[in-house]
């Protein structure tokens, strides 16, 4: 395995392509590969193992009763799957997480979690940024959801991604349809608000990104 892949993941932040191996090789894992559409973690099963991203993108959805369904996320190579069932106290994945191409995964047991921790301190720090890090997201899409019509959801997203990288130029998260997902709005609607806020001269908008013109104007969507 090139162990300098897995540098690049937050869970190893700060510790070099030769401290991974010399942890890893002691620590027991196995590669699993998933095709497009493959279940990788499904809805209530019990959470023994958790995912660390290697290739691919992987994408978590919540199903209600009614049979309505709300994107949770969207991993990449070097994240973390499953880190907070896996040691919940009910331990069971609360959504299905499913591949959106071909993806590679590095499988470890939760008690090897907990004994890799143990292992390196920093390994463990960076577990609870994980963690945290996670909780505050969600925290985040609890507002998002607060916010009632698409263009305030829309304007909440753009100044919150604008905060997270101090950027004015926002990539749309994978296509406009994963957009769309994600703030639980259909495509279209997303479409025709994101074109009458660019009329409106806050955005600059095209299909891969958005550009902030005016983040004066989105807050005041906000406060309306």
């Amino acid at each position: 395995m090139d162990y300098s892949v897995l540098e690049k993941s937050p869970i190893f932040q700060g510790l070099s392509a030769e401290e991974l191996r010399q942890v890893l090789q002691k620590t027991p894992h196995h590669i699993q590969c998933y095709e497009k559409g493959e279940i990788v973690f499904r809805q209530m099963d019990e959470a023994r193992k958790i995912g660390l991203m290697l290739e691919g993108r992987v994408e978590a959805e919540k199903t209600f009763p009614n049979g309505s369904m709300v994107n949770v996320s969207i991993r990449h190579p070097g994240d973390l799957i499953g880190p907070a069932a896996a040691f919940s106290k009910d331990g069971r994945y609360p959504c299905d997480v499913a591949a959106l191409c071909p993806v590679t995964i590095m499988m470890i047991n939760k008690e090897d979690v907990l004994a890799l921790m143990q292992k390196d301190i920093r390994i463990l720090n960076n577990f609870i940024a994980q963690i945290s890090t996670a909780a505050y997201l969600l925290q985040q899409r609890i507002e998002l959801f607060s916010y009632s019509g698409i263009s305030r959801r829309a304007a909440f997203w753009l100044l919150m991604k604008k905060r997270e990288s101090e950027r004015d130029q926002i990539p749309v998260p994978g296509s406009m349809t994963k957009w769309a997902t994600l703030m639980n709005v259909s495509r279209p609607s997303l479409h025709r608000e994101l074109k009458k806020m660019e009329s409106q001269g806050l955005i600059l908008y095209s299909p891969k990104c958005v550009k902030i013109v005016d983040a004066s104007g989105l807050e005041e969507l906000l406060s309306d």
